[in-house]
């Protein structure tokens, strides 16, 4: 309890924002007004939204040097970026924290991929597909039938299988070990906006990420060939059980045209997702001219396929006008790879986190008891030791306060309401 009474409310406040984002996901959807209104948002980002730039911090559009933006886009948050330079050309609350859906399977495979040989087989047993949530996306994996690990990352890729999600999960270790070395990973690229529940990005409580972290995932992603090979193959022969085979179809829409929607010159990727709780999210990534564009869009207002019209609207943007526009942030380099710790506060925060969700701090150490628990346990345990001295403080300077007025005449203070959240 000492350690936890010096904890300061930076740190608390830190703790709350980046190990508790299922009180940080409530905020946001109340504190935050319709994306519509563009220069009246108010953001609820954490104290990591400093990663990358302050203006990265700021709601609404972020963009100077060029005009021309798409003016109707819906999306509650966007980033374009150059893939090369890591610089980020324009913003539309970049670190707002929103459920990531499929797209958080970038993360997995940024994380899991190097693990396994391609053409390694695996039989797949009943226990690897028990814990897969009712609802999910499948690829039709059956138990008893051996599949190559390249077939599983297509069937991970093409058809956002959740199923061959937890197949390559359990090949690691388990689902538990595999959320753990994720959010370890999230840190690593400084992608902590990021909360990992699951390993397949499927709706739970507390399962965050923000469209400024999706993009780091798909930049350092696509280095890998293998990453960049599945996430563009447009379709695959899926075994079916004994020696038959079935097709399966990428869902990327702007990869393959489908649903009244033409390809993208120039497309690579990356991933999309959708699950009736985040909505439509996608991160494409796009080449022309010799330079490559990444964008993020997530949760846009309007119909199916407006996530990938903004989406394809905004490269446009970026291959034409964009090109005179002047940075208004860069994408972090993972500090494994020399990059440099940004942002104002992301060493507490760090430390708050990796303490709160129990992130192995060895390479050859296995997920802490907090993390195999989610990491539910020890967040509140830290928080409540936190908030409980950072209010046993206010009460002493309280009672200090109420005996200082008995000494000197009474004074009538008016107290002044802070904004009410917007519902």
């Amino acid at each position: 309890m000492r350690e936890c009474s010096q904890l300061s409310r930076r740190a608390v406040l830190g703790l709350t924002a980046a190990a508790l984002p299922l009180s940080a996901s409530g905020t946001a959807a109340a504190s935050e007004t319709s994306a519509n209104s563009r220069t009246s948002v108010t953001t609820a980002t954490s104290v990591t939204s400093a990663i990358g730039g302050g203006r990265l911090a700021r709601g609404g559009i972020q963009v100077r040097g060029a005009g021309g933006v798409p003016g109707k886009l819906t999306a509650q948050a966007w980033v374009l970026a150059d893939a090369g330079s890591g610089e980020v050309l324009a913003s539309f609350n970049a670190h707002r924290r929103l459920p990531p859906a499929s797209t958080l399977k970038m993360l997995f495979a940024d994380t899991v991929l190097a693990k396994f040989d391609r053409h390694q087989r695996y039989k797949v047993t009943e226990a690897d597909l028990a814990d897969i949530p009712f609802g999910s996306s499948l690829v039709g994996i059956r138990a008893g039938t051996t599949y190559t690990v390249e077939q599983l990352w297509q069937g991970v890729f093409l058809r956002s299988g959740n199923d061959a999600v937890h197949v390559l999960a359990h090949m690691n270790g388990g689902v538990a070990k595999t959320v753990a070395e994720m959010q370890a990973r999230a840190e690593d690229l400084q992608a902590l906006d990021t909360h990992v529940v699951s390993p397949d990005g499927f709706d739970h409580p507390g399962q965050l990420s923000s469209a400024y972290d999706l993009t780091l995932f798909a930049r350092h992603g696509l280095k890998s060939p293998d990453f960049r090979g599945y996430c563009g193959t447009r379709t695959a022969d899926f075994p079916a059980g004994g020696r038959k085979t079935f097709q399966i179809q990428n869902t990327d829409r702007l990869l393959t045209g489908a649903w009244g929607l033409g390809t993208y010159s120039g497309l690579i990727g990356v991933k999309n997702g959708y699950t009736s709780h985040a909505g439509n999210t996608f991160t494409g990534a796009a080449t022309r001219g010799g330079r490559t564009l990444l964008v993020t869009v997530m949760h846009p207002s309007t119909g199916n396929n407006a996530v990938y019209e903004q989406s394809a609207a905004l490269l446009d943007w970026g291959f034409g006008q964009g090109r005179s526009a002047q940075p208004v942030g860069t994408l972090a380099e993972p500090l494994s790879e020399g990059g440099a710790r940004s942002g104002a506060d992301p060493a507490t925060v760090s430390k708050a986190a990796r303490a709160a969700t129990g992130a192995p701090g060895a390479r050859n150490g296995g997920p802490s008891p907090l993390r195999l628990a989610e990491g539910a346990a020890g967040t509140a345990a830290l928080l409540g030791a936190g908030t409980w001295a950072l209010l046993r403080r206010r009460r002493a300077r309280a009672a200090t306060a109420v005996e200082t007025r008995r000494e000197a005449p009474e004074k009538k203070t008016v107290a002044q309401s802070g904004g009410r959240h917007r519902r």
